[in-house]
């Protein structure tokens, strides 16, 4: 080496320096230290590789409540009024049935305050014009079956007198048959006469005495014939009597039928009326009950709609806002629909509540910090206005070492969860991370929402 230093080095030191110096060169003891770490490294990890790893489906929601009824509502008021006074504050407490306010009507047609016994008045002279209409029925009754009396009886004798008319048209007939050959006999005998005249046989007297029979016999038979004419005359008078009486029963039966048409009518009317009056009663007595609008059901005032006094509020218009109390809580997660199919209802789900401090481990849940346990009970089968799907998530009822939800919570804060699925090796989630995989199950999920018809 170079001298280029006024100091002279002793060579005996130089050599046990370099000995020294050779001798931490041949000896790498960090490199060994070195090479032992990293192949515990690797040992570890090629361990770890195959330890179990609890695959999970990631999701984000709110608290809500599993039933519609739990859920915060707007209360109504069912008719228009003006506020006379509230009841109750903002966050009291209240019971099914407490007032929360109280209103006046503002319609004209309800102002009278006597309108029930007005229109329970008008009821009762309705209810007297379906008794007269009943009454004038029921007579109308009676004087239709007078008239089928009356008919009856003047029928029959119709009838008879029908009967001695074609009883005398008869007997005319056979008068006459017998006068004609009375007449007829009494012409051959006057001929034979005048034969027996001309041969001297009989006398003139004898001759004028059979003239006089002859005409005798014909002015009977014309008698005879005048008499058969006016009984069938008769006849015919008693038939066209016994059709007349037809007629004007009918007529008569008619006029009464329409009167009687005219009552039923009438009745129905007033029933119907009577009824409209009895409906308009009892829509007064229910809105005489609606001028105090009453909670539906118990919970807390959250927020009053509406404010002051005299204000006037339409009908059907929300007035307050109303959280039942004692709600059935869940929570709703949203999870993207390529992982939708994967989840089944009763998977177990771990849950970070907003102002809950957690530590979740996604592939040890059992060693998770401040999440609390939940079931899947409800999945949709129809896709969110955000693309997702929504499960509701009740309290895990399974584990009994797992801490119940807290009673803190509020409705609407967020949460954060993590639907557990099954168990696969480390190696293979890295692969499916890398590669973009959707998580596997060990069998086919055998629940179907939605069940499609065979098409024939």
């Amino acid at each position: 080496m170079l001298n280029i230093s006024n100091q002279e080095v002793d060579d005996s030191l130089w050599h046990e320096e370099l000995d020294r110096a050779h001798r931490e060169l041949l000896e790498p003891r960090g490199a060994r230290l070195l090479a032992q770490v990293l192949v515990a490294v690797g040992v570890l990890f090629l361990i770890i590789l195959f330890l179990p790893w609890r695959q999970t489906i990631q999701g984000t929601g709110t608290l809500t409540t599993l039933r519609p009824q739990d859920r915060p509502q707007t209360v109504q008021n069912a008719i228009a009024g003006r506020i006379e006074h509230w009841a109750v504050r903002e966050g009291q407490l209240v019971k099914q049935g407490d007032t929360l306010l109280t209103i006046s009507e503002i319609k004209d047609e309800y102002f009278d305050p006597n309108l029930p016994e007005r229109l329970r008045e008008q009821l009762t002279a309705k209810q007297g014009n379906v008794a007269a209409n009943a009454a004038k029925i029921e007579a109308t009754d009676q004087q239709l079956a007078a008239l089928r009396l009356t008919l009856n009886v003047q029928l029959d004798a119709a009838r008879n007198r029908v009967t001695q008319a074609r009883n005398s048209v008869r007997i005319d007939s056979a008068d006459l048959v017998a006068v004609t050959n009375f007449f007829q006999i009494a012409q051959a005998r006057l001929a034979r006469y005048e034969e027996g005249y001309k041969n001297g046989l009989f006398s003139l007297t004898d001759i004028e005495t059979r003239r006089l029979k002859l005409q005798e016999d014909q002015a009977k038979v014309t008698a005879q014939r005048n008499k058969l004419l006016n009984s069938q005359h008769s006849l015919a008078n008693a038939r066209i009597e016994l059709s007349n009486l037809r007629a004007k029963y009918e007529q008569d039966v008619a006029k009464t039928l329409s009167d009687r048409s005219s009552a039923v009518s009438s009745r129905a009317s007033s029933e119907g009326e009577v009824a409209a009056l009895r409906n308009k009663i009892s829509n007064v007595d229910v809105r005489r009950g609606l001028y105090i609008v009453r909670a539906p059901q118990a919970g807390y005032v959250v927020r009053t709609l509406k404010a002051g006094i005299g204000e006037t509020i339409k009908e059907g218009e929300s007035i307050a806002t109303l959280q039942p109390d004692a709600p059935v809580l869940a929570v709703e997660l949203y999870v993207r629909a390529m992982d939708v199919p994967l989840i089944q209802r009763g998977r177990q789900v771990r849950l970070q509540f907003d102002g809950w401090p957690a530590v979740q481990f996604s592939g040890w849940p059992s060693v998770a910090v401040g999440t609390f346990g939940g079931t899947v009970t409800v999945i949709d089968v129809v896709s969110s206005g955000n693309g997702k799907y929504r499960l509701l998530v009740r309290p895990d009822q399974h584990h009994e070492r797992d801490r119940a939800w807290p009673a803190q919570l509020r409705l609407g804060s967020g949460v954060y969860g993590w639907v557990i699925l099954d168990s696969v090796p480390v190696w293979y989630e890295i692969w499916r991370q890398l590669n973009g995989f959707p998580p596997s199950l060990q069998a086919e999920p055998t629940e179907a929402p939605v069940k499609a018809k065979a098409e024939k």
